[in-house]
């Protein structure tokens, strides 16, 4: 089978990249539970190893052994730093895989279409 100008020779597994869009304003504890991350007000991006939910609020508990209790906001310091990227680097201990930032930073969070969790 002939090889199109455009497409790239890939090992047998490995799929391309692509780009995923969430809604922006989806309910954030859902998107906290697909996404598995969280951002600590020093800017460090934890792995999430377990979330509970009690209702309006949450007990997060990081692959380091940390744990946060957040309230369900879309407003909130964490929803944006989330949505917008803004965090400085990734937690050493959570040891978080390259393929799983990467995946997050190729994720848009889009105001009109994208999946809706």
């Amino acid at each position: 089978m002939a090889k199109r100008h455009d497409e790239e020779i890939r090992p047998i597994g490995i799929e391309k990249e692509r780009t995923r869009y969430y809604r922006k304003n989806v309910e954030f504890f859902r998107l906290v539970e697909k996404i598995k991350l969280w951002p600590a007000r020093s800017g460090v991006l934890h792995g999430i190893k377990s979330i509970q939910v009690n209702g309006d609020t949450a007990v997060i508990t990081t692959h380091c052994g940390e744990r946060f209790v957040v309230r369900n906001s879309k407003n909130s310091r964490a929803a944006r730093w989330l949505r917008n990227k803004w965090c400085a680097k990734a937690c050493h201990a959570c040891r978080i895989p390259d393929w799983k930032l990467s995946k997050y930073t190729k994720t848009m969070m889009t105001q009109d279409w994208g999946s809706g969790l």
